[in-house]
């Protein structure tokens, strides 16, 4: 069982999903903190709570570097994050001190991908678009060339990070009459990519021969800024882009260019940086630009299983078990 004298005092940074809460709260030993805000925990805050903790469950909004390891203490054991992406923990440093990462992959991918696409059509059939002249009285007639857009039947779809939900986005996009699928990334993936038949290609080549990016990578530094002016200046002109990663893979001065002077047709993105985007920013001035607020694994179901996977790799850490997803360092 778990060791007693507040071994398991846990910081938890966010109002969580109760059912993730619950989990925590019925473990044996287990004393529970919370910022218990929909709001994120200010800095301060964070570095107060975590003090003396063994256990920290965080969002990916929560940015755990030096500083917050070292106002936790040597007690600290375990961090679990509610999200499948880590690029907001410091991971040399957290490896260093011999602290365990939890994660939430799997349970999330089918949620992403759904998103992802329903991202994709509205960007290339522009329906906010569309939906806005219903309102505003701009629609007088029928019109053959009105509100046209770009359809899916016998295009090449190129995939950035052919991982879990670039694979789940490919199997939803197949049936839409897809003729090719391309992907990039670290290194060519023949078992996954055998399903869709996708070719390992250079990036600039998906670029150049793609009627619709996908990128669904991790941000790391080999892929941070990696969709820039370059990459959009091969692009073709009645190509789209979607980005459901993590907002600092693109160059949003570039996209912007992009997007205004029309080398490439539409783009619609999940994720931006910062989040949440000023609503001064430029791509908001966009017509054909399509940006939602980071929802991608937003299911009342999805986000549920979330926080039980996340409480349950922190109970599992503190105990010195096996987690159900571990990041491995």
């Amino acid at each position: 069982g778990p060791a007693v004298g507040g071994a398991m005092s846990v910081f938890v940074t966010r109002r969580i999903p109760a059912e993730g809460l619950r989990v925590l709260s019925q473990a044996s030993g287990c004393r529970v903190q919370q910022w218990d805000s929909e709001e994120p925990v200010p800095r301060a805050e964070l570095l107060a709570g975590v003090a003396g903790t063994r256990g920290l469950l965080c969002l990916l909004s929560d940015r755990i570097d030096r500083e917050v390891l070292d106002a936790a203490g040597p007690g600290l054991k375990v961090i679990s994050t509610l999200s499948v992406g880590f690029d907001h923990l410091a991971l040399d440093e957290i490896k260093k001190r011999g602290i365990r990462v939890g994660y939430t992959p799997d349970v999330l991918t089918d949620a992403t991908a759904e998103l992802s696409v329903a991202l994709l059509l509205s960007a290339c059939r522009r329906l906010p678009e569309a939906a806005e002249q219903v309102k505003s009285g701009g629609w007088t007639t029928w019109k053959p060339l009105w509100m046209c857009g770009y359809g899916l039947s016998n295009s090449t779809v190129g995939i950035i990070g052919l991982g879990r939900i670039g694979q789940a986005v490919a199997r939803r996009l197949k049936p839409f009459g897809v003729r090719k699928f391309l992907y990039t990334g670290s290194g060519p993936k023949p078992e996954s990519a055998a399903e869709f038949g996708a070719e390992f290609v250079p990036l600039t080549r998906l670029a150049e021969e793609s009627d619709f990016v996908v990128v669904t990578c991790a941000l790391t530094p080999a892929t941070q800024g990696m969709c820039n002016k370059d990459f959009f200046s091969r692009m073709k002109k009645t190509s789209v882009f979607v980005n459901t990663s993590r907002g600092a893979v693109v160059n949003q001065e570039d996209l912007y260019d992009a997007l205004a002077s029309g080398q490439i047709a539409a783009a619609g993105l999940d994720v931006t940086t910062p989040e949440p985007l000023p609503t001064d920013h430029p791509l908001l001035s966009l017509k054909n630009c399509v940006i939602l607020p980071h929802i991608g694994s937003a299911t009342y179901a999805t986000r549920s299983t979330m926080a039980v996977l996340a409480a349950n790799n922190l109970l599992a850490g503190l105990r010195g078990e096996p987690m159900p997803h571990e990041l491995k360092l």
